[in-house]
């Protein structure tokens, strides 16, 4: 135990591995207010209540913590995604279903973004590549990534004949790199300013888009 300013007894320690977990919780609280650039290790050792030198027991620089934070981010958006899918009515007719699962997708995605601008903003910000698209720490309730969330719903189309089996290899980059834009647009960029009735719709009608051109 250490003291703290004011006198407050401070932990060094989480007992049973905790302390990890806790400064992940607290990046993600730094990341959903400021965005990538708010998750720093001193900031996120003062939200877990121990003295800075603690973390490192757990993560070498601030890179590994704010990659750890954005693959919680990640899974966070998973969880968004999922309950999107989750609140669609039930839907007799397979192909009805696979349809509304796959927009689902998009629209999870895009509410994530707006909703959450922070968290999306770090969800992206690392890793350079794809090499952690399918990890289990960027996953949501389900055991799905994003990404995979999105593999699924086109393979549900493939399988109920909504998209051709030779039209599958490589939709899923076209379908993220318009949703991604769009969203990009409406948090960062000149549709910022959009009412939220227009962004709805600017979503449904990019979503159409993608379904047209897949």
């Amino acid at each position: 135990m250490t003291v703290a300013e004011g006198g407050k007894p401070k932990r060094d320690t989480y007992r049973h591995g905790d302390l990890r977990n806790a400064l992940i919780k607290a990046g993600l609280e730094l990341a959903r207010e400021g965005g990538p650039g708010a998750v720093v290790l001193r900031a996120a050792t003062r939200h877990a209540g121990v003295v800075p030198n603690a973390a490192y027991r757990h993560f070498a620089d601030r890179a590994a913590l704010l990659h750890a934070v954005s693959q919680a981010a990640m899974a966070e958006a998973a969880r968004t995604m999922e309950a999107e899918q989750a609140a669609l009515p039930p839907a007799a007719d397979p192909v009805a279903a696979a349809r509304a699962r796959f927009r689902a997708v998009g629209t999870g995605y895009l509410r994530f973004a707006q909703e959450q601008p922070g968290l999306f903003r770090t969800a992206f910000h690392v890793p350079g590549d794809m090499a952690h698209a399918a990890a289990e720490t960027a996953a949501g309730a389900g055991g799905r990534t994003p990404f995979e969330l999105l593999g699924a719903a086109l393979d549900d189309l493939v399988e109920t004949g909504l998209l051709p089996e030779d039209r599958r290899p490589g939709a899923e980059f076209l379908a993220w790199s318009a949703v991604h834009g769009l969203a990009v647009l409406l948090i960062d960029g000149p549709l910022r300013g959009l009412h939220p009735t227009q962004a709805q719709d600017a979503g449904r009608q990019v979503i159409d888009m993608i379904e047209r051109g897949i």
